[in-house]
This record gives structure tokens, sequence and C-alpha cells, in this order.
């Protein structure tokens, strides 16, 4: 569809670049992209995708807005605290260019939903700061021959990489399976407030090379950035043929196959509820009958820990087996409960079948039952 005398107004700016000019930014307006994640990547990407004028740009987000979000997600304010993320951010982004289209998908992202919300779109940014959510993604657009945009934050350090089917490789072929230790969320380890930013910026950039055809995007290569420093880094890999998924003998074919390989699977009465817990630490009187398993670095350890929790921090699990209760009932703790089901889907594989985890972690049981945290 010809630009409109407004559209050319508002996109003057590129329409001056030889490299893009009008053709350029027709592409955007007849392109479809998708942001999983409204938060602090999805925040800055939206805001230039939007600004820049794609045609249709859907988020996925099932989550409120919090005081401690507005740190870094930008697209919202203080008085929106509480508000739904995905349609506040339509509303932002609606205002900013009324002449896209923005849809909000309020929903969890999950295998069962995944393909239907992904096949509507040419172009995925994944902002999610979880690590199955990146599989997920990952996967159904390799499936649905969609080009995906990833990136992950943590502390002070961010990554980037781009992947286009059947051009190269995908992200399982860089991180081939979820690993034992992945990075906490920025819940649980903290974030700078203006990595995202930095890195949700390169995501767009790099949705926007895609679908205008400028540039080299980031395919087959990680680009690495360290604020402390001030230094990005690329570094190069190549397709795997043993991927899971893209592979010559993947064995991920359909969304089921996904559930499977991104889901951590726990079995029934594998979660304690933080008032349930309480009743089985008074009933264990001490006796080791229960023993409470910290599995978030020390440093957090010392900033705050239920009384008589040992640290064993989510890393170290597979070589601290032994240090496990071999009669008592171990119960994984950490902020959120992210990582303490992480170490017991773990833990159970490796033969300790009555281990549990605490349900949404501390931060449950501090909301629940009302009991202070010790801190070292």
């Amino acid at each position: 569809m010809p630009l409109s005398r407004t559209e050319l107004a508002r996109y003057n700016r590129h329409l001056l670049l030889g490299e893009f000019g009008t053709a350029g930014q027709e592409r955007l307006q007849a392109a479809r992209v998708l942001v999983v994640g409204a938060g602090g990547l999805g925040s800055p990407a939206a805001l230039y995708l939007a600004a820049a004028g794609v045609g249709t740009l859907g988020l996925v987000d099932c989550d409120r807005i919090d005081l401690s979000n507005l740190q870094r997600q930008v697209l919202y304010d203080t008085a929106q605290i509480g508000d739904l993320k995905a349609t506040t951010a339509r509303n932002r982004l609606a205002a900013l260019n009324p002449e896209i289209r923005v849809i909000a998908h309020e929903v969890e992202l999950r295998a069962s939903n995944v393909m239907a919300i992904l096949q509507d779109y040419d172009v995925v940014l994944d902002g999610s700061d979880r690590v199955a959510t990146r599989y997920l993604v990952n996967d159904a657009c390799v499936l649905l021959g969609r080009t995906l945009v990833s990136a992950a934050i943590h502390r002070f350090e961010g990554q980037a990489t781009t992947c286009v089917p059947d051009a190269g490789p995908c992200y399982r072929c860089l991180f081939p399976e979820p690993a034992v230790g992945a990075a906490p969320s920025c819940s649980e380890a903290g974030v700078l407030g203006v990595l995202p930013g930095v890195l949700g910026t390169i995501q767009a950039t790099e949705a926007i090379k895609v679908i205008t055809g400028i540039g080299e995007p980031l395919v087959g290569r990680l680009l690495t950035y360290d604020a402390l420093t001030m230094r990005f880094d690329e570094f190069r890999f190549a397709r795997d043929a043993d991927c899971r998924v893209c592979g010559a003998y993947r064995d991920i074919h359909a969304p089921h196959d996904i559930e499977e390989v991104c889901a951590i699977a726990l079995p029934a009465g594998a979660a304690v509820a933080p008032a349930e817990l309480r009743r089985l630490l008074a009933a264990a009187g001490g006796n080791q009958a229960v023993v409470l398993v910290d599995v978030r670095e020390p440093v957090e350890f010392m900033a705050g820990h239920l009384e008589g929790a040992r640290n064993i921090p989510l890393g170290q699990l597979p070589q601290r087996l032994a240090e496990l209760p071999p009669q008592g009932q171990a119960v994984f703790v950490c902020r959120v409960g992210q990582r303490s089901a992480q170490a017991l889907a773990f833990a159970r594989q490796a033969g300790h079948d009555s281990a549990t985890h605490l349900e949404g972690g501390m931060l449950a049981w501090v909301r629940d039952v009302g009991m202070e945290l010790i801190v070292a």
C-alpha cells in the first residue's frame, strides 16, 4: 500500500536514507512482528518498532505492572502499577503511532498456544526472562519458518543473535539444552536498568534490517555486551547437525514435542505451599526430617534466607548431591521458585524422590506466612 501524506512526513528521516527509501518503509508497513515479553527488553524494542512504522505489532505478556518494573521497563509509568502490561503497552504504542495496528496477547506462552500465535507473524523478538520460553519460542519459529531475534540480559551483561530458518543456525544450535544453573531472572539476580535498553534496541535494529533487507543480520553470530567495561564482542557459531529442531536427525516436529523438551516436568506433590512447609517444619522440630536447601548464590543467601536453610547454589548442585539428606526430605528454596524447580527436577532425576520445592519461593513465604528472613 502506498504511503499516505502523513506517513511520508512521519517517516521522512527513513526515506532520506538511500539504502532504505520508500521501498524499505513500505516493507515495514507490510510487516508483522511479534514481541514476546513486554518487559525490559520488549519495552524499548516495541517502542522503536512502533515508531519505525511496523504495520502490525503483537505483544505477548500476561503479567501486571509492578513498581519494581519501572526501573527499566520504559513503556510504563507509576500511575499504571497493577495494570496489565500487554494492554497498557498496546495503548502506549497506539498513541505513539496511530498509523500501525497493535495487538495485545494477554496469555502465558505455552506449547498449546505458541504455534497459533506465532504463525500470524513474520518476525519474532524474544524478550522473555524464562529459559524455557526461549527454547519454546525458538523451536516454534523453526517449525513455522519464522525469523527469530533473541536477546537475554543478566546483571551487567547481555547477548543477542538472529536466527533465520534455512539461512543459519538456531538458538538450540548454540545452546542445545537448558542447563542446571542457568542464569536466574532479573527478579532474582538484579539487572542494571539501562542494560535492556541497549539489547532491546539491538533487537529492534535486527528486525528492521531483516524486514527491509539492508545490512548484515546477526545470523550465526552471538553479540555480547558488557556494560561495566563498555565492550561489545562477537562469537560465530554454525548450525549443529545434531540439533533437535533444525538438524538432520531432529526429534522436535510438533507442539507436543516442544512441551516435552521445554517444560520442567514436576510430578504431583513436587511443590509445597508456604503454609504447608511451615507445618512440616514445626512437626519436624529441627530433627533434620525436613532440610531446607537454598539454591541461590551466596551473596543472595547472605542478604536474607529462611531460618535453618543450608546454601547449595544451583550451579554446584550436581557436584554436591551427597550433601542432601539421605533419609530426610530436602525442600529446595529460592526467591520466586524458578531455580528451586530446576533443582528439584535434577534431584528427582538423581534419585531423591522425596525432595520438593517451595512454591512461589521466599517471596510467597513472606507474603503468606509473614515470617522474617534471617540475614547473615
